[in-house]
């Protein structure tokens, strides 16, 4: 015979296995975060494009305007940014490289080959190639056929479309190929070379940085070049990056770090 007290425990457990199953079965099952939203996101940049990436090389700090977007882009994902040091050389190979870049940041321009190997998000910058040459001497170096004569030393930082436009347009200059992008502009100063075509955007910067060094025509580059940001091909961070971009453009806060960097 069961004695009342053990009929009410009884009841009472089996109405709370019940209502513990219950409350189980109608939870709805949560999945573990994302691997990928705990990870960094890995931003490959060069630090020798200023205003738009700097390596600062006795504390390692990175500055410039895309580091601060990339700063945006990794708070919009929900991730913390660390940035990889790549050089113009290498940048396709170690964006290809599993594993080792998320996205690449930093004056990259949009080109039929990158397009082919990576994928590219919409443009954020339109600027153009222009000479950065010493002050005095812009008269002789404003146009592409001034420049390219034999008696004119055109230095040029490898890896990138600088090379790609010397390459292309120039068949008489002297060319010199100078491995740090960072000190290329004290080699004109210096009366190393004569010449320099960059981006109308860094001569700026540099002339203005660079006393007694002037870019020559900014306002009508050579050129037109679109600068976007690369990723690997098929990455699904790709439409997350064009809608970021859209927001920072919709909302005034693109606007503030063109101020802040680019005015």
């Amino acid at each position: 015979m069961v004695t009342r007290k053990v009929l009410i425990h009884s009841v009472v457990v089996s109405s709370v296995l019940f209502v513990t199953s219950t409350v189980c079965a109608a939870a709805p099952a949560h999945s573990a975060p994302s691997a990928d939203l705990k990870s960094p996101l890995k931003v490959c940049t060069t630090g020798d494009y200023m205003p738009l990436t700097s390596r600062d090389k006795a504390s390692g700090e990175y500055s410039g305007f895309d580091i601060d977007m990339a700063q945006s882009l990794s708070e919009h994902l929900g991730r913390k940014a660390e940035f990889v040091q790549t050089s113009w050389p290498t940048m396709m190979q170690d964006l290809l490289t599993p594993e080792k870049c998320d996205i690449t940041m930093g004056g990259v321009s949009d080109t039929a080959d990158r397009r082919k190997k990576a994928d590219l998000t919409a443009a954020y910058l339109v600027d153009g190639k222009a000479p950065v040459v010493r002050s005095g001497e812009e008269s002789k170096y404003q146009t592409l056929d001034q420049i390219d004569r034999k008696d004119v030393r055109v230095i040029v930082n490898p890896g990138g479309t600088n090379e790609q436009l010397v390459k292309d347009r120039l068949r008489h200059a002297t060319v010199i190929t100078w491995p740090d992008n960072v000190t290329i502009f004290d080699e004109i100063k210096k009366g190393h070379a004569d010449v320099m075509i960059t981006d109308a955007l860094e001569g700026k910067y540099q002339a203005k940085n660079h006393p007694g060094l002037t870019v020559v025509n900014p306002e009508k580059p050579f050129t037109r070049v679109e600068k976007v940001y690369m990723l690997p091909k098929g990455s699904p961070l790709t439409s997350q990056t064009n809608s970021w971009l859209t927001e920072m453009k919709k909302d005034g806060a693109f606007d503030a770090l063109y101020a802040k960097w680019l005015k």
